[in-house]
């Protein structure tokens, strides 16, 4: 009897610890921020959005610009070779030809450049918000005493006092006051 007694205290000093483990786990706090919400509403956030859409626009007026004068030209050099009624093109046809191809493939070069800028703009300004927007979420993390914290796009539905968007924002206003829309340049390639 008492070698069952003194297993069954063994086996109970094993399991006690475990119960009182799983009991002593607090309740999650749990906390749902909106990502892209706070990516965009931030003061500096807007400024920079604002001014992003102003160098697309000056894109797009770039491109308008360039597209016009080619189209005027494509339809003049199709009304000439249509004319021709199957006869070889004279010179100066051909050298309009070559002319208007050096345009459009110089419109499609300042076109790309742009593009790439703008792009490399995007990024610049995306890198910097993201970067202040890690420290944001933390400090909101500590501050509620959350214990884990859901982007809202992963969440089903949730009671709208887990949401923390706006205290993120708060803090992502407090760190990120200015934001540069203008990336630095890039290092030329190296020539061997």
């Amino acid at each position: 009897m008492t070698k069952i007694l003194i297993a069954a205290l063994a086996a109970s000093t094993f399991l006690v610890p475990a119960v009182a483990s799983a009991q002593a786990l607090a309740a999650p706090v749990i906390a749902i921020v909106d990502i892209p919400r706070a990516q965009t509403q931030c003061t500096a956030c807007k400024t920079a959005l604002t001014q992003l859409e102003t160098q697309l626009a000056g894109l797009r007026a770039l491109q308008a610009s360039l597209e016009t004068p080619l189209r005027t030209e494509a339809a003049a050099l199709q009304t000439a070779g249509q004319a021709l009624n199957g006869r070889a093109p004279d010179a100066a046809l051909q050298a309009r030809a070559r002319a208007f191809e050096a345009k459009q493939a110089d419109a499609q070069r300042q076109l790309a450049a742009r593009e790439a800028t703008f792009q490399r703009n995007r990024a610049h300004v995306l890198q910097q918000i993201n970067t202040r927007l890690e420290p944001a979420v933390a400090s909101v993390f500590a501050r509620r005493g959350a214990s884990i914290m859901l982007d809202a796009s992963q969440t089903i539905r949730s009671a709208p006092g887990l949401d923390v968007t706006t205290d993120v924002i708060a803090a992502l206003n407090a760190g990120l006051t200015t934001i540069s829309t203008t990336a630095p340049a890039q290092a030329a390639p190296t020539r061997r």
